[in-house]
């Protein structure tokens, strides 16, 4: 396997965001009088964009239209005002992304937060690397586990697909992976657990962001 690029999940890949988001979330609902979450509920929860985030965490009473679109907005406003509260690269990230700078790899990263945050996030806490394109969910990109913005990505760089590794922690990562045409590789310290990763796709589970080295060198089958 030789691989020219990366395409990195931001939540639960790059970055530790979780106790950030449970926050907000559990603003919004003690103000809407729904009980808290915990973070490990949190962790089931996020992935899949803020709406489906917001259904799944308030729960039948997400049926309300009205009510599921107050909580939307209070957990945005929140978390417009203290994404960075808590939230920062995991462990090894930072060492890993020098090495790929360091070997010329391209980097991406795909996420579906809202473009704006996602462009903002990786500024802000991760500002020492370059990324060739950094994208989140607009109205021009349908969310993961559509593979187009993927696809999109390698042609934007003129490359294929299967010149990509994609690391992510959710089943939505896997099945980006796989739809697109990318390596898919499981990453074990983020939200979700290894038979999820490997149910949903998942080629190589790592442990360690270091791990990646190994596959570029063709150490991992």
């Amino acid at each position: 396997m030789t691989f020219q690029a990366i395409c990195f999940d931001l939540d639960g890949t790059l970055l530790n965001t979780i106790d950030d988001l449970a926050d907000c979330m559990n603003e919004a609902l003690g103000q809407l009088g729904l009980p808290p979450l915990s973070v490990e509920q949190c962790k089931l929860f996020v992935g899949d964009g803020l709406r489906v985030y917001a259904e799944r965490a308030m729960g039948p009473a997400s049926q309300d239209e009205e009510l599921l679109a107050r909580c939307i907005a209070l957990t945005r406003d929140q978390y417009t005002r203290r994404w960075a509260d808590k939230t920062r690269p995991y462990e090894g990230v930072a060492d890993l992304l020098d090495e790929l700078t360091a070997r010329g790899l391209k980097m991406t990263v795909l996420s579906n937060k809202p473009d704006n945050f996602t462009k903002l996030i990786v500024e802000k806490l991760l500002p020492k690397w370059r990324f060739d394109l950094v994208w989140g969910e607009s109205a021009q990109r349908i969310k993961k586990p559509d593979p187009a913005s993927a696809k999109q990505m390698a042609a934007d760089l003129g490359l294929a697909p299967a010149d990509f590794l994609y690391l992510g922690d959710t089943n939505t990562d896997m099945q980006t992976a796989v739809a697109a045409g990318m390596f898919p590789v499981g990453v074990l310290w983020g939200f979700r657990s290894a038979q999820e990763l490997t149910d949903n796709g998942a080629k190589v589970l790592i442990e360690r962001p270091m791990d990646v080295l190994a596959l570029l060198e063709g150490k991992v089958a």
